[in-house]
């Protein structure tokens, strides 16, 4: 009975209501005054009607008004105002809906809290190691390494590197949280996106060797121009070479390609490291997410590198993605807008004729 519309519960209770009316009617004329057949038949027929249309309307007034009061608190809006079943049936689908994106909302409510818990924790854990490390030099010091030449030398060198790394990953922070707010600009223009490798490949050529990693362009290309910030470029292509090397294996490679798309040029980093497992590649791109808790803080960036590379990318109106097999190695993809004016430039994007 529950499932009956509105009108078809009424038109019940009017049917009943004349059922009721005609026995009070055949009482009144077998008892009391004889009517005649027409009035019989007729006057449950009239009180039914009219009882059908006074529930109608005063139900209808009592829907109306109680949905209002719920659709101003919940939704900020008047609701439907059409026939009984319409209003119903538009509540319930209202209702459903609401309870369907007060789920999707707390789940992401949820997701968001345990992701700020694991971000805090993170930073904690990150700042935490150099500012230690600071702490216990300077006690050194103090405890009497001061007046040791070479001790003091030693520990102020050692404290020096802990600020310096308290610093990048504090630079970088911001840098990824001006990213995430649109604050940070982007100088777009065409520039020789070859060359920029090759920059990078010999600014990162000692720390390479010490790794004992070959960094490298997999061929010989000429001159590619894109259109891009490259400054910004420049730092994606940092990060991920830096994270090769300082990940992966040692007398292994990291090597950088292009292949052309129509006005896309796809860029391609590859390494031969120890790869990633499947269920770290949805987060790989977290700010401060390790895909092996164990390791070492002191060992590579800040861990906000690939955080920093996926807004750059994305403010450039493309994704990155990342393949990688453990054992095998990972490839990192971005594509670029290929620049339509092929003319020499300079590492400005100045043309040269």
């Amino acid at each position: 009975m529950n499932k009956l519309r509105p009108s078809v519960l009424i038109l019940l209770g009017s049917i009943t209501f004349s059922a009721l009316s005609l026995g009070f009617t055949l009482i009144v004329h077998y008892w009391m005054v004889r009517l005649t057949v027409l009035l019989v038949i007729a006057i449950p027929l009239v009180s039914g009607v009219f009882a059908y249309f006074i529930f109608y309307y005063l139900l209808k007034q009592f829907i109306q008004q109680r949905l209002g009061l719920i659709y101003r608190s919940i939704r900020n809006k008047e609701p439907l105002n059409a026939s009984i079943d319409r209003m119903v049936a538009s509540a319930e689908l209202d209702v459903a809906n609401w309870e369907e994106g007060q789920s999707t909302e707390i789940i992401k409510l949820k997701e968001q809290e345990a992701f700020r818990r694991e971000f805090l924790g993170n930073l904690a854990h990150e700042l935490k190691t150099p500012v230690f490390s600071i702490q216990g030099y300077i006690l050194t010091l103090l405890d009497g390494g001061l007046d040791n030449p070479t001790v003091n030398k030693s520990f102020l060198e050692r404290a020096s590197k802990a600020t310096d790394r308290m610093a990048t990953i504090l630079d970088d922070l911001d840098h990824i949280t001006q990213l995430e707010v649109n604050e940070l600009s982007l100088f777009q223009r065409p520039f020789d996106l070859s060359e920029l490798v090759t920059e990078i490949i010999d600014s990162l050529e000692l720390l390479a060797k010490e790794k004992e990693i070959q960094v490298s362009k997999k061929k010989d290309y000429s001159t590619i121009n894109v259109v891009g910030d490259r400054e910004k470029i420049g730092q994606v292509f940092t990060n991920l070479i830096n994270n090769a090397i300082f990940y992966g294996n040692k007398g292994g490679y990291c090597r950088i390609g292009f292949n052309y798309f129509d006005d896309i040029i796809e860029c391609e980093i590859s390494d031969d490291g120890p790869g990633i497992d499947s269920s770290h590649l949805p987060r790989i791109f977290e700010r401060f997410y390790r895909v092996e808790k164990s390791r070492s803080r002191n060992e590579g960036g800040s861990g906000l590198g690939l955080a920093i590379a996926k807004h750059i990318i994305e403010s450039h109106g493309h994704k990155i993605l990342v393949k990688s097999t453990i054992g095998q190695g990972s490839n990192f993809y971005f594509n670029l807008n290929r620049s339509k004016n092929n003319l020499p430039q300079s590492s400005r994007g100045v043309p040269l004729k």
